[in-house]
């Protein structure tokens, strides 16, 4: 999954909306105008003699719609997961994790952070690591 520039800590994209769209991408109003062109004018094979059924407009229309409010929740829900992923990783520096790398444990303390495409990191000895290999949170003793 590529994961957008905008989902990294620091990104000036943060606050710009980008509505750059491929296109492969279909808005609404593409629909729309697809949609009355068809109805201007009408296909000669169909099922019903030539002419299309409203009501298949209708649940073409409330299909694409569906599609586009089910990609905007995944996308919110995506948002979400990658900025809870950063809040964890910087509330870990300074404490004392486990890690499993390779097979190996390693336990150090978290010295920092870093984001590489919006995904968290921690930084022990010198060495980064995933969030997903963390074993152990503890506090560092003194």
């Amino acid at each position: 999954m590529d994961i957008s520039p905008n989902f990294t800590i620091g990104s000036t994209n943060q606050a710009i909306n980008q509505s750059k769209k491929s296109n492969s991408e279909m808005n609404m109003e593409d629909f729309l105008k697809i949609m009355a062109a068809s109805l201007r004018m009408p296909a000669l094979s169909s099922s019903e003699g030539g002419k299309d059924s409203s009501s298949d407009y209708m649940n073409q229309m409330i299909q694409f719609s569906t599609m586009e409010q089910l990609k905007s929740m995944s996308d919110s829900v995506t948002t979400t997961m990658l900025m809870t992923q950063q809040q964890q990783a910087i509330s870990m520096i300074g404490k004392e994790v486990t890690v499993l790398q390779e097979g190996q444990q390693v336990t150090g303390t978290v010295e920092k952070t870093r984001f590489f495409n919006g995904y968290a990191t921690i930084q022990i000895d010198g060495k980064d690591y995933y969030m997903n290999n963390i074993l152990e949170i503890g506090i560092k003793k003194a």
